[in-house]
Order: structure tokens, then sequence, then C-alpha cells
């Protein structure tokens, strides 16, 4: 049987390892509004030169950069959210570990005050297969 300080060191593990993946993606969220952000830069580069790149001309360069405008601001949002979901399970982490570390400072308490029982002879498993001491009043 598992020890209730065993089940929350689990929790605690699980959780961080959600808590890895939800800043993994805020990461992925942020390079992506960098490239994004790149990339409008470039498209206003080309539009204040006045001299679009070949096969583009002003108005699709006007149409790509409103798209990657959206898309920006889409990913901004994205990443704000998941900026919340990373501070929220960061907080479920330390207070997860709080618990699991009194469990485990109570189980450890436990075990010693059996070990101390069991020394001293008060435990009931312990009287259970000790010899009593003979009754010297009986006949």
């Amino acid at each position: 049987m598992t020890s209730r300080a065993d089940k929350l060191g689990r929790m605690v593990s699980l959780v961080k390892l959600q808590l890895r993946l939800s800043e993994w993606r805020l990461a992925q969220l942020r390079q992506q509004e960098r490239g994004l952000q790149d990339e409008q830069e470039w498209l206003v580069g080309a539009l204040n030169d006045g001299t679009p790149p070949a096969g583009s001309s002003s108005e699709s360069i006007a149409r790509r950069l409103n798209r990657t405008s959206v898309d920006a601001r889409a990913v901004q949002a994205q990443a704000a959210q998941q900026l919340d979901q990373v501070r929220a399970e960061n907080r479920r982490v330390k207070q997860l570990e709080e618990v699991a570390k009194a469990a485990l400072a109570e189980k450890l308490r436990d075990a010693e005050k059996r070990s101390l029982e069991e020394m001293t002879g008060q435990s009931p498993a312990v009287r259970a297969w000790t010899p009593r001491p003979a009754n010297r009043n009986k006949p």
C-alpha cells in the first residue's frame, strides 16, 4: 500500500511536467510572435522603400502586412492566455509541494514513533510476541 506522501510526490511530478509543457508552449508562441514581428518589419520596410521586391506590388505587400498583423494579434492573445496558465500551474505546483512536504514529514514522524515504540517495547505488535513475566501470585 502506497502512502499519502508517495501519492502526493507523484502528483507533484505530474503537475511539474504539465508546467514544463505549458512553459514550452509559451516559448513556442513567443517565437512565433517574434517571427511575425520580423515579417511585419520587413514588409513595412519594403513598402517604405517605394520599390517593392520583384514579383510583388504595393497592394499585395499591404494585404500581406494586414494579414500578418491580424495573425500577430491572435498569437499575442494566445500567449497572454498561456502566460496566465503557466502562472496558475506554477502556483499549483508550489501548493502541492507544500502539501507533499507536510505529508512526508508526517510519514517520517510516524516511522520514527513506530521505531521508538518497538525499541521500548510499547508497540502493540511487540507486546504480542514478547513473553509476559510469570505471575508470582498464582499457585
